[in-house]
């Protein structure tokens, strides 16, 4: 990593590949960053970097790194392995770690057991990806999606019945559909809506988007 590709990347300012850190203040919120990264495109996470582009540096590479190990290694399943790098500037120190997209997703924030105890259930076990400048908790049909693009997931064959064209129909005249919208216009559960939109997302047929309130899908191309 040449240090001009991070004073770019600098100038640039956060984005939903570039994500600055003064310091690593704890591995479950890097391993958050770092999870959103591999669950999404990939991206880049520069420590030493304060939210408004100031390079301030890092104390002690020692210190960042072991936090960051610690993340990688006990903070997400399955693991990670980024490549991270040490450039400097002048004076100062930024480390950039570097995630690429992940061919195993969903990579999940977990509580290491001798924590257990004391951490919040719902927290941990979640799916984190990109949204803009931000890393943001995924919803189960969003994780859902994920898992599907392991490469050792079941292929989905894609059949229209009569709720699937109520999906398109819907979309015929609609930018978008929700789980509840479905739900509510096919008079079915929504656990049974969310279930029959991710398989139209796995076939290829839909796409799921990141909302402020709810996910919403829309019609691929």
């Amino acid at each position: 990593m040449r240090r001009h590709q991070v004073k770019e990347m600098i100038a640039d300012g956060e984005s939903d590949t570039v994500e600055f850190k003064r310091k690593c203040v704890s591995p479950e919120k890097i391993a958050r960053e770092l999870i959103a990264f591999a669950n999404s495109g990939g991206g880049f996470l520069l420590v030493g970097v304060d939210d408004d582009g100031k390079i301030v540096g890092v104390e002690s590479e020692k210190t960042e790194m072991a936090v960051i190990n610690e993340a990688c290694q006990r903070y997400i399943r399955p693991a990670l392995e980024p490549d991270i790098h040490i450039v400097n500037f002048r004076r100062d120190d930024v480390i950039v770690v570097e995630v690429a997209e992940s061919q195993l997703k969903p990579h999940r924030l977990v509580c290491p057991d001798d924590d257990s105890q004391d951490r919040d259930k719902n927290f941990y076990e979640s799916v984190f990806v990109r949204q803009g400048e931000a890393s943001v908790q995924a919803s189960k049909e969003l994780a859902r999606v994920l898992e599907a693009q392991n490469p050792d997931a079941q292929p989905v064959t894609l059949s229209i019945g009569r709720h699937e064209k109520t999906v398109f129909e819907f979309l015929d005249s609609h930018p978008h559909i929700t789980v509840s919208d479905f739900a509510r216009i096919s008079k079915i559960s929504e656990p049974r809506a969310a279930k029959l939109l991710v398989r139209l997302v796995r076939a290829g047929a839909l796409n799921i988007n990141l909302g402020q309130e709810a996910d919403f899908y829309t019609l691929v191309g």
